[in-house]
Order: structure tokens, then C-alpha cells, then sequence
């Protein structure tokens, strides 16, 4: 016997309420689920559902997960219009804000960011911390903005917050990249008799770079020596620096006995420690032994990177072995490295070497093609491919383009340049 209609309808809304129950205990693990698989569109949209529903409880950690998820997807404004669910919802911290604020700094956004560290100086329950002035100087740093870097330390110090040794090696690197030694120095010295902020591996590592930046071998060993003689243990970090400085001077002693040093250390060699000893080889058009180092390094399962593919290129187009120029790039297809403006830079570079004109244009279309910026050097390069064949006219063109880039990124620098000055003030 079928059942009555009766029956029908209290089964149907038993299911309901089933179905319900179900919906209530899976939305927030679905949103859970989003948020882990990176998909930022529709963990916003699930999220969005949630603050609708009549059992939601607002929770701090959901959102610092959605601004990190916002910030890593390229979409920090996104999260900064969270912050109105977030005041609604009476959830505002100075975490959340610190998060914001390196959403911002991981997308080179870095005057929003400092807009952020004013709006959190007018809240007294979001006051900024020592992780929230660490976080921006470090972006002030990368960014090239010294000024702002002390700026900014100043104003930490201002409000008592206190320095600890992550920011006063932030404040060392900036030192040291403005040219600024005698005070870097300083700053070492006096960290080495305090207390609170003494120096560590970072430390060593900030100061040993700024000489190897500076081609300083004899201040760079001076510096490790001593940081040495004070107790730091050097890492593979550490190691990879002293590796760069003795490569680029081409002392190639020097980078043998890093290497049994790291050895000794227990310390595996890592990609970039192979492509200073394949860079090295690549400077002086040594193919079978840059060869031989890339063949070790692929035998101890390390991967490729861009620059070991930029060495490679480069060390063939040195030895005049244009055929592995291409066979390279194909590896890097193969590899699915990331071809950025350094790489075809350096095949457009071994294209002009060679004088095949329609494989430098050919490369400099799929650069354009791909959304990848040319820079001075590339049309410098291509400039002077073109003299040679005496192709007055695409010079003509190509300085016209490279005029065009110039007049963008000044107006750009301009208007960065009045952010600035306004947050100054």
C-alpha cells in the first residue's frame, strides 16, 4: 500500500530538518575547506552565507584566515573591505590589522600599508605591536624606501614599543643597503654588549651581504670571523652568501673550501649553492665543466630554478654554442621554470651575440606576449643588435617604445613620491 499524502508531507519535512541539521554543522567546514584549497572567491561567498545564517558566531581566527588567503591571491584590497564585517562584528585586534598590513606588503602595496599603520594609531584597542613594525619595515627594506625604514623605527621607539634583534636586523640591512656602514657597525657593536637584542645568524647574514653586495671580500670575512668568534653558528644561508661574494670575484679556492666547510657542517648544498659554482663556470664560457656541476646537481635531485637556467644560457652563448642556447630554453619550457625578465633578457642577450636577429624578436614578442615587463637592458641589448645590422628604422621604433616605459614608471615614482611626503609630514 502507497503512502497517504499525509505521510508524504511529514517525511518530506523530516528530511528538511535532516537536510538542515546537515547544512548547519557543513558550512562551516565547507568554508574551512575553500579557504585550505586557496579558492579566495568562493571562501568569500561562503563566508558571506555564514554571517547570514542564525547560529553565527563571530570568530577572530576565521577572519585572520580569509585576510592571509586575500593577501597570498593577490587581492589585498579585498581584505581591507573585510575590516567592515569586522567592526560589525566587533572583532577588530591589532592581529587582524597586522595582517592586513602584510597582505598589503606582500603585493608591494606598501603606502596603503603605512595608510593602515596610521588608522591603527587612532584606535586604542588595535595599537600596532613589535610584529606589526616588523612587518612593515621589512617590506620598507625590500621596497628600497630607507628613509621610511627609520621613519618608521623612530615612530616604534616614540610609542615605547621596544626593538628586539628581528628589527634592529631589519634597521642593519637598511643601513647597509643606503650605504650607511659606519652606522651599521655601530649598531652591531652595541648589539653585541646588550642584552635584550643580540645579534644572531640573521644578524651575521644581513651584515656578510652587505659586503658581498659591495664586492668588500676582506670586510665581509672580517665580519663573518667575527661573528664566528662570538658563538653564532653559521647556516646554509650563511654559507650560499660567502658562495655568491667569492663567485662574482671569480675565487674559485675560495668557493671550494665553502663548499667542504658545508660538507664538514653536515650542511646539504641547495640549488643556489650550485648555481654560484654554474654561474662562475657560465663567466668564463666553461661549458663542459658548468655542464658537469649542472648534471651533479640534477644527479642529487635538486631542482632548476631561473637563475640556473639564466647561467646556463648565458655560459653557452659565452662558449659560442648557440644551438644549447635554444636546447636550454626548451629545458626551461620542459621544467616549467618561471621565464621572468632576467631570462629572456638573457636569451634575447645570446640571440644579438649571435646576430640571429629574428630569434631576439621572436623572443622579445613572446615576452611582450606573456606580460613580461622589458627593461633597460633588454632594449639596450636589442639596441645595439640593431646598430650593428645598421636597422636604423627599428631603432627608431624601439627608443620610442623605451621612451614610453621611462615616462610611465617616472610618473609612477611621482606619485609615490607625494605619498610619501604627505605621510612624512
Amino acid at each position: 500500500m502507497g503512502e497517504t499524502p499525509i505521510k508524504k508531507k511529514k517525511k518530506k519535512k523530516k528530511e528538511k530538518r535532516k537536510s538542515d541539521k546537515v547544512w548547519v554543522h557543513t558550512l562551516p567546514e565547507v568554508l574551512n575547506y575553500h579557504i585550505h584549497k586557496k579558492d579566495w572567491a568562493i571562501s568569500l561567498e561562503l563566508f558571506g552565507m555564514l554571517r547570514g545564517q542564525p547560529y553565527y558566531q563571530p570568530r577572530e581566527d576565521t577572519y585572520m584566515r580569509l585576510i592571509v588567503l586575500l593577501g597570498k591571491s593577490g587581492q589585498p584590497h579585498r581584505a581591507n573591505d573585510l575590516f567592515k564585517s569586522i567592526h560589525e562584528d566587533g572583532c577588530e585586534s591589532t592581529e587582524l590589522y597586522t595582517a592586513l598590513i602584510a597582505a598589503y606588503c606582500r603585493n608591494n602595496l606598501v603606502d596603503e600599508a603605512l595608510s593602515i599603520l596610521d588608522e591603527m594609531m587612532n584606535i586604542p584597542s588595535c595599537q600596532p605591536d613589535i610584529i606589526t613594525y616588523s612587518t612593515l619595515m621589512e617590506a620598507l627594506v625590500d621596497a628600497l624606501k630607507f628613509e621610511m625604514v627609520e621613519l618608521v623605527y623612530d615612530k616604534m621607539v616614540e610609542r615605547s614599543v621596544m626593538p628586539n634583534t628581528l628589527t634592529q636586523n631589519l634597521l642593519l640591512s637598511c643601513y647597509g643597503k643606503a650605504g650607511k656602514f659606519d652606522q651599521m657597525e655601530k649598531m652591531v657593536s652595541s648589539m653585541m654588549e646588550s642584552t635584550a637584542c643580540k645579534p644572531d645568524v640573521w644578524t651575521m647574514n644581513a651584515v656578510i651581504g652587505v659586503f658581498r653586495d659591495e664586492g668588500e671580500i676582506d670586510m665581509m670575512e672580517k665580519w663573518y670571523e667575527k661573528f664566528c668568534s662570538f658563538g653564532i653558528q653559521p647556516q646554509r644561508s650563511t654559507f650560499n652568501i660567502l658562495m655568491g661574494a667569492y663567485s662574482k670575484k671569480r675565487m674559485y679556492e675560495k668557493m671550494s673550501s665553502v663548499m667542504q666547510c658545508m660538507r664538514k657542517e653536515k650542511c646539504p648544498w641547495t640549488t643556489s649553492t650550485y648555481n654560484f659554482v654554474i654561474e662562475a663556470f657560465a663567466d668564463v664560457g666553461d661549458a663542459a665543466n658548468m655542464e658537469r656541476a649542472f648534471d651533479q646537481m640534477v644527479g642529487e635531485g635538486l631542482k632548476a630554478d631561473t637563475k640556473t637556467l639564466c647561467c646556463l644560457i648565458n655560459g653557452y652563448s659565452k662558449a659560442g654554442i648557440f644551438y644549447k642556447v635554444m636546447s636550454s630554453v626548451v629545458l626551461a619550457e620542459k621544467l616549467q621554470i618561471h621565464m621572468n625578465t632576467s631570462f629572456y633578457n638573457a636569451v634575447i642577450s645570446a640571440c644579438a651575440k649571435e646576430d640571429s636577429l629574428i630569434e631576439m624578436e621572436r623572443f622579445f614578442k613572446r615576452m611582450k606576449d606573456k606580460e613580461c615587463q622589458p627593461d633597460d637592458t633588454t632594449y639596450s641589448v636589442m639596441i645595439e643588435a640593431y646598430r650593428k645590422a645598421n636597422m636604423n628604422d627599428k631603432i627608431f621604433y624601439l627608443e620610442q617604445e623605451k621612451q614610453m616605459m621611462i615616462s610611465d614608471e617616472k610618473k609612477l615614482n611621482e606619485l609615490q613620491e607625494t605619498i610619501f611626503d604627505s605621510y612624512a609630514v
